[in-house]
């Protein structure tokens, strides 16, 4: 994408008159250019995210236990969610990869896209302070964080809880497969409870992917 086509994404989305773009330009761009990257800006927007959120959800579930409450917190900042967002706002068109990665599928990666989503979150706290965070993460979260009105129960608590309650031994998680490269690594993990056939599924991240075996066995079995 060219650089005016970039500064009218960024004025589109983020509002007002952006101060430093050379901040979001490095937002956008991913270790494989050999450029200063996003990881510091990730790092900051990843705190942003979370704070914003955790208000949000305080101020809205003010019936929830602080369980409950981390639930929704754990699923609104995943990674999966960020990249979620980024592809409604076709980030990934404006990602600077270096070649390998961007032949390797970067662009459309999990990973790479939630961390480009935080990454460009922490370029707009430090350019337009906190409020205009708050605005932006509020308009694109927001209907995440009110489309299921009660909180969702972890699918590996509600598997242990499940097992729990008939008397089984607990589940036990294993890496079965990881593959690809660091920036869209695949794992497969698998669940087993005693006296059923093992369960298994993928995802972008060990825990992301426990927690589709899980879900996955709940739905077989439960």
């Amino acid at each position: 994408m060219s650089e005016k086509k970039q500064h009218a994404w960024l004025t589109r989305h983020f509002g007002g008159e952006l101060r430093d773009l050379e901040l979001f330009d490095r937002a956008l761009t991913h270790g494989s250019t050999g450029k200063a990257d996003y990881q510091r800006l990730e790092f900051l927007g990843d705190r942003v995210l979370g704070l914003v959120i955790a208000d949000a959800l305080y101020a809205n579930f003010p019936g929830e236990p602080e369980g409950r409450l981390s639930h929704r917190l754990n699923g609104l900042v995943s990674g999966e969610a960020c990249a979620e967002v980024a592809r409604k706002l076709s980030v990934g068109e404006l990602v600077s990869l270096g070649k390998q990665a961007r032949d390797d599928g970067a662009q459309d990666s999990d990973n790479v896209l939630g961390d480009i989503m935080e990454s460009l979150i922490g370029a707009l706290y430090l350019d337009q302070g906190l409020e205009a965070a708050r605005h932006f993460i509020l308009a694109h979260w927001e209907p995440m964080m009110t489309a299921e009105r009660s909180a969702p129960k972890h699918p590996k608590s509600a598997l242990q809880e499940w097992c729990a309650a008939n008397n089984w031994k607990n589940p036990e998680y294993a890496v079965t497969r990881k593959e690809g490269p660091p920036h869209r690594m695949r794992f497969e993990v698998t669940v087993t409870v005693k006296g059923f056939d093992p369960v298994s599924a993928e995802a972008a991240s060990k825990q992301a992917a426990e927690t589709a075996a899980a879900k996955a066995f709940l739905e077989a079995y439960s």
